[in-house]
C-alpha cells in the first residue's frame, strides 16, 4: 500500500486552484455570457478541466512511502563467466531466486530474454534500469564485470552487492588468431596465435595445431615463457581447393579444467585468381608505396610486379623474377587491376571490375612538371578520405598529365601550379557499366605518406576508399548486406552491415546448419545500418533474400571462459522502505480528468446552442 501526505500548505494551494477554477467558469457562463441556470452543466464541466489543469500547471506534489513489502529486484549475472570452470552458477542462480523476483543481465539483450548464456558481463544498464523502479535491489554476480565503472556510483551505491567468485583452475587457452581473411591459390598463408596459461600447475610445454575439413595444415610444440605465448604458423594455400574454409587452431591434449577456450575458428576463403594486382612500367616511387599501402589497407590479396628493366618482371614482394605470361595472366584474372606508367598493354583483355590508371608520360601523354599543390572536391565519392584535413598545406606533386573531365566523370582532386592559376583536374572517375575507372594524372603523391602525420593518413584513407569504391560494384555474391566479422564468440551476436545504396530495409535470410538444419529470420538495421543475428554455436551457410550468400561460425570459445579481475566488491545496504515524492504531472489519470472535462463542457454548450 502506497501512503500519501499533502501538507496545510499545498491542501491550501490546492483548494485555492478548485476555487479559481470555478470562480472564473461562473464568471464565464453567468456574466459574460449571461445564461442563467441553463449553464451549470457547462459551468461545472469547465470547473473541472479547469481545475486539473491549473493542478497540472502548478505540479503539485506530495510524500508517498513504499510499504507494500514487494520483494526486492535481484540483478543475476547471467554471463558465461559464472558457468566456467571453477564457475558457481547454480548456486547463485538458487540464491538469487530465494532473495526476489530475478533479472538476468549480461549482455545486449533485454532482460525478458530467458536465455542464462550471456556472452558479456554488462551491468550498468540494467543497474540503472532497477535503480529507476524504485524498489531495492540486489546484484549477484562473480565480481568479473566488464563495466564496473560506468555506473553511476549513486546508483552503485544504493544497491546490495553478493558476490559468489570462481573457484581457480588450471587452465590452457588460445586467445587470439589473427590472419588473412582471403588468399589467392599459391599463396602462403601467415597465422599469428596467441596462448595464455591460468591458474596453479600449468605445464611449460603444449602442441598447437591447425586443421581445415581436410587434416592438419601445419603443428608444432610451443613452450609457454611467462605463462604466454606467440606463435607464427606459415603455410601454403596449394593445401586447399579453391572456396571458403573454416579453418581450426586448437591445442592438441591440453587436457586441461576447461577445454572451451582450446580451440579457435578462423575463415579463410581461397581465390583462383588474385583480388587487386599492381603493374608498374617502370617502377618508381609512387608505385611502390601505393603497392605496400594497398596491402595494409586492402581486404583483398595483393599481388604487384614491377619492371626494372625493359621486358623483365618481377615480383614487387620478393623482387623474384616473372615471366610474361604470369603477369599477363595475373591482370586477366584480377578483380582491381592497378597500372602505373606504361604497362596498358598486358591488360587488353583483363576482366577487372575495377581499373585504376596512373599514366605518367610514358604512353606519349604531355607531361608538365612544376610544384602542383592539390585541393580535394567536397562532391565525390572519395571526399570522406580528405575531411578535415588540410589537403593543400600537404607536399606538392612534382609533375601532372593534363586531361580533361569527361561528361560522365567526377573530379576528387584538382591542382595549381604555385597555388596559382587555373585548377586542373588531377583524379578523375567514372561509373560505366560493369566497370568502375579512376585515374591519377599525378606523381609524387608518395610524399604525402613519407612526411607523416596528417598526409600520411590522408594518403591511406584516399588509397582505401579508392579501392573500395573500384570494387564496390564488382562483389554481387555479397548482396545487399554482410556480416562484419563471420566468425563471433560464444554467445556474441552475427553483426550484418547494410551494404546496398539507400536506406536499409528488413531483409529475410535463410541460414542452414549441420544435420540439414534450416532456420528462416529477418535481419532488421538500426540507424547505424547493423542488424544482430543470435545463434548458437555452429558453422551456418547463410542466403540473403534477392542475392548474397557466404559462411558464418559461432564458435565454442569466449573472453568470459577465461578468469579476469574482480571489477566489484561486496557491499551491504539496508532494504527498507523507501520514501520520496510524487507529482501531479505523475498521475496519468488527471490527463483523464482534464479531457472528460473538456469534452463535457463542449458537449454542453452544443446543448446550448454554442459553438
Amino acid at each position: 500500500m502506497r501512503r500519501s501526505a499533502f501538507p496545510v500548505s499545498r491542501l491550501m494551494r490546492l483548494a485555492f486552484l478548485l476555487l479559481l477554477a470555478g470562480a472564473l467558469s461562473a464568471f464565464t457562463y453567468l456574466w459574460l455570457e449571461r445564461l442563467g441556470r441553463r449553464a451549470w452543466p457547462a459551468i461545472l464541466c469547465r470547473t473541472v478541466a479547469w481545475a486539473a489543469l491549473f493542478i497540472l500547471i502548478s505540479d503539485l506534489s506530495c510524500a508517498i512511502t513504499d510499504r507494500s513489502g514487494a520483494k526486492p529486484l535481484v540483478l543475476l549475472d547471467a554471463s558465461l563467466s559464472l558457468r566456467a570452470a571453477g564457475g558457481r552458477w547454480r548456486e547463485a542462480r538458487d540464491s538469487a531466486e530465494r532473495w526476489g523476483e530475478v533479472r538476468l543481465f549480461g549482455d545486449e539483450r533485454s532482460n525478458q530474454d530467458t536465455g542464462v548464456a550471456r556472452g558479456r558481463s554488462l551491468l550498468a544498464p540494467a543497474l540503472i534500469a532497477a535503480s529507476a523502479s524504485g524498489r531495492p535491489f540486489i546484484v549477484v554476480s562473480d565480481g568479473e564485470i566488464e563495466d564496473a565503472s560506468d555506473p553511476p556510483p549513486d546508483v552503485l551505491s544504493g544497491a546490495e552487492v553478493r558476490l559468489f567468485p570462481r573457484t581457480p583452475v588450471r587452465d590452457l587457452a588460445v586467445t587470439e588468431v589473427s590472419g588473412p581473411v582471403r588468399v589467392t591459390s599459391g599463396d602462403s598463408v601467415s597465422l599469428e596465435v596467441e596462448l595464455r596459461a591460468v591458474g596453479p600447475g600449468n605445464r611449460d610445454s603444449v602442441r598447437l595445431e591447425v586443421r581445415s575439413e581436410h587434416g592438419t595444415l601445419a603443428k608444432r610444440a610451443i613452450r609457454l615463457t611467462g605463462g604466454a605465448a606467440l606463435v607464427r604458423f606459415t603455410f601454403s594455400s596449394n593445401q586447399l581447393a579453391a572456396g571458403t574454409h573454416l579453418l581450426e587452431v586448437g591445442l592438441a591434449g591440453a587436457n586441461d579444467a576447461e577445454p572451451r577456450d582450446d580451440l579457435r575458428l578462423h575463415l579463410l576463403s581461397v581465390t583462383p585468381t588474385p583480388g587487386v594486382v599492381v603493374l608498374a612500367n617502370p617502377a618508381d616511387w609512387d608505385s611502390r608505396y601505393l603497392f605496400r599501402t594497398l596491402k595494409d589497407v586492402a581486404q583483398l590479396p595483393v599481388r604487384g610486379y614491377a619492371s626494372l628493366d625493359p621486358g623483365r618482371w618481377r615480383s614487387m614482394a620478393d623482387l623474384s623474377a616473372v615471366s610474361t605470361e604470369e603477369v599477363r595472366q595475373a591482370a586477366r584474372q584480377a578483380d582491381l587491376l592497378v597500372i602505373k606508367g606504361g604497362a596498358t598493354e598486358l591488360a587488353r583483355d583483363s576482366r577487372a571490375h575495377g581499373r585504376w590508371l596512373w599514366p605518367s608520360g610514358e604512353g606519349g601523354e604531355t607531361v608538365v612538371p612544376g610544384d602542383w599543390y592539390l585541393t580535394a572536391s567536397p562532391a565525390s565519392p572519395l571526399a570522406g578520405a580528405f575531411i578535415g584535413l588540410p589537403v593543400d598545406s600537404f607536399p606538392p606533386a612534382i609533375q601532372i598529365t593534363p586531361m580533361e573531365p569527361g561528361p560522365q566523370d567526377w573530379v576528387a582532386l584538382t591542382a595549381q601550379e604555385g597555388r596559382r592559376g587555373p585548377e586542373r583536374a588531377v583524379v578523375l572517375g567514372r561509373d560505366t557499366v560493369g566497370i568502375r575507372r579512376i585515374t591519377v594524372a599525378a606523381d609524387g603523391l608518395w610524399r604525402w605518406a613519407l612526411r607523416g602525420a596528417s598526409s600520411e593518413q590522408a594518403y591511406r584513407s584516399w588509397v582505401a576508399l579508392t579501392a573500395s569504391w573500384l570494387l564496390g560494384g564488382a562483389d554481387s555474391a555479397r548482396g545487399r548486406a554482410h556480416p562484419v566479422r563471420p566468425v563471433v564468440q560464444n554467445a556474441r551476436p552475427v553483426v550484418f552491415e547494410w551494404a546496398a545504396t539507400g536506406a536499409p530495409v528488413a531483409l529475410p535470410v535463410v541460414l542452414e546448419g549441420p544435420a540439414n538444419w534450416i532456420h528462416r529470420d529477418t535481419l532488421r538495421f538500426d540507424g547505424t545500418g547493423h542488424a544482430q543475428l543470435w545463434l548458437p554455436v555452429g558453422r551456418y551457410h547463410y542466403r540473403l533474400d534477392g542475392a548474397g550468400e557466404g559462411t558464418i561460425a559461432v564458435e565454442t570459445y569466449s573472453d568470459e571462459w577465461l578468469p579476469r579481475p574482480a571489477g566489484l566488491k561486496e557491499q551491504t545496504a539496508v532494504l527498507a522502505a523507501r520514501s520520496g515524492r510524487t507529482n501531479a504531472r505523475q498521475w496519468a489519470w488527471l490527463f483523464g480528468v482534464c479531457v472528460l472535462g473538456l469534452s463535457g463542457e463542449w458537449w454542453a454548450r452544443k446543448r446550448l446552442g454554442l459553438r
